[in-house]
């Protein structure tokens, strides 16, 4: 496996032990989103993981995540991995909006950024583990750091927070996204 595909293979890991743990009664919480519930969050991983996939696999394009998100986000991720693992698709050359880059670029620095945070988003809707892989988030937030303000965009990641004093590094990421942990 390629490091990218073990950083992701990590990464969606982490979601799909949330997201297969919650609690029936969970599914409409409010997550840290706001006006996403915990359901909305998984639809939301779906889609980006779909639309991701879709770069390398344009018959992908025409699918939509439908009304069961758990089963569609399992689909999208297992799509993102096949394409990762697949050496005529992993090195194809996207466009993103950090600039160009490769699929397996794309995938284990924005797409494992992104997915990081709606583990967490996932986790504190249901009530579930927040603690997120310290070596994922330390990977995702020296990536996204310098390039905060390109991700500051509408469908991006919200204002910066400042992090408590003494914050841990999954503190400190969480608030650079917007979040408040």
């Amino acid at each position: 496996m390629s490091e990218e595909s073990t950083r992701y293979s990590r990464v969606a890991a982490g979601f799909r032990s949330r997201l297969d743990a919650v609690p029936e009664n969970r599914w409409d919480a409010p997550s840290p989103c706001d006006e996403w519930s915990a359901r909305a969050v998984v639809a939301h991983s779906a889609l980006v993981h779909r639309n991701v996939a879709s770069m390398v696999r344009p018959e992908l394009r025409q699918g939509t995540v439908h009304d069961d998100p758990p089963t569609a986000w399992h689909q999208a991720s297992d799509l993102v991995a096949a394409a990762l693992d697949d050496s005529g698709l992993s090195g194809v050359e996207v466009q993103t909006r950090a600039g160009h880059m490769s699929f397996a670029e794309l995938v284990a620095t924005l797409l494992c950024a992104d997915t990081l945070v709606h583990t967490w988003d996932l986790a504190r809707a249901t009530g579930l583990d927040e603690g997120l892989d310290p070596e994922a988030v330390a990977a995702a937030y020296a990536y996204l750091a310098p390039r905060g303000e390109q991700m500051r965009v509408p469908g991006g990641f919200g204002p910066e927070v400042d992090p408590p004093p003494g914050a841990d590094p999954q503190t400190r990421f969480l608030c650079f996204t917007g979040r408040r942990p």
